[in-house]
């Protein structure tokens, strides 16, 4: 069996994945390289796809679907995957070598052991075009280093301060355990895939490494903030399946406070982000958008309502007025800077 599934979700990705799958392959035989070829038609993906799993058969397997979204390859990344743990790559992004043969290393000791790993988190570092001075996303003062701990041994998360897709790697088995489905035809699902499968989680290993590169600044990406608006909602879609999973498990989360804790930071910030956006957009369709999302909180529950209502981001998502709105923006980005979010 393998040690390490590495699922590549592709779509017209022909211009730079080379470089991703080449960062993987060292690896080895300790890993199982699954290129996704999510209904690519305008480059060839999938001709790239074939020739290196014909070149490296025992490593790399060619998946070819027809087009479903990013949420849509991970569903299929996860559902062919043999090995023991899993991890998703971007095909834009890549790995850093030192790193990722140590975490292959560190898993590799942790099998067979009295206690079974369900997550492992790494660093990641913002590739960002043009900047010299690249930002590492790091968890040295919340996880301890380099053992084995629950989530009782985590100290409290900061705001800003989040376990991404870039930076966790999954037990495959706990994956499939929990169910786990991200939506079709939908952008932002790396929000779910970090969100609902941590109830499950009972054993965590921080490694204090800069294993995963997230490259920002091409053309067309996901994160830029007028493409966010022009698919503010998906993003909104996004933030009601996060709402009603976290109201639906509220009362197993709620036996383990650092995990309950955690939990409701993220769903504050996914709701913030939502909350921005649409402000920004401006329009008087957006406005309403926005105060549909928050009476969609409040009927589902009033007590997480009123949380996220009356604490720092919501209250300042929540003014009224022109002013209100321009002051809730310029909030939100300040926050931004001090607490080092995307």
């Amino acid at each position: 069996m393998k040690l390490l599934s590495i699922a590549i979700p592709c779509y017209n990705s022909a211009d730079y994945m080379r470089k991703c799958v080449d960062s993987l392959l060292v690896g080895g035989e300790d890993v199982e390289i699954l290129i996704v070829n999510d209904g690519s038609t305008k480059d060839n993906t999938a001709q790239i796809a074939d020739e290196y799993a014909a070149k490296y058969p025992t490593i790399v397997k060619a998946i070819h679907k027809e087009n479903g979204g990013h949420g849509s390859a991970v569903n299929a990344g996860i559902a062919n995957a043999e090995g023991l743990y899993f991890k998703v790559v971007d095909s834009d992004d890549w790995v850093k070598k030192e790193a990722y043969l140590q975490v292959l290393e560190t898993l590799r000791s942790l099998i067979g052991g009295p206690t079974t790993l369900d997550m492992m988190v790494c660093n990641f570092v913002y590739e960002k075009e043009g900047e010299k001075r690249k930002k590492v996303m790091h968890y040295r003062h919340i996880l301890p280093a380099g053992e084995l701990f629950t989530w009782n041994d985590c100290k409290r998360f900061r705001k800003g301060h989040y376990i991404l897709m870039h930076s966790v790697i999954f037990r495959t088995k706990l994956l499939k355990e929990c169910s786990l489905w991200l939506p079709e035809h939908t952008f932002y699902v790396d929000n779910v895939y970090v969100f609902e499968p941590l109830p499950y989680v009972r054993t965590m290993y921080y490694l204090d490494v800069n294993l995963y590169r997230y490259y920002i600044g091409r053309d067309g990406q996901s994160v830029n903030e007028e493409i966010m608006i022009s698919r503010i909602d998906q993003q909104i879609k996004v933030n009601k399946i996060i709402i009603d999973y976290f109201i639906e498990h509220q009362a197993q989360i709620k036996k383990t406070k650092r995990l309950y804790q955690y939990m409701k930071n993220f769903l504050e910030i996914v709701t913030t982000v939502s909350s921005v956006l649409l402000i920004r957009s401006g329009t008087e369709e957006n406005l309403n958008k926005k105060e549909e999302l928050w009476q969609y909180i409040k009927v589902s529950d009033k007590q997480l309502y009123r949380w996220l209502r009356h604490g720092i981001m919501g209250s300042a998502m929540n003014l009224p007025g022109k002013g209100g709105r321009k002051f809730s923006v310029n909030a939100y980005h300040i926050a931004q800077k001090i607490y080092k979010f995307n």
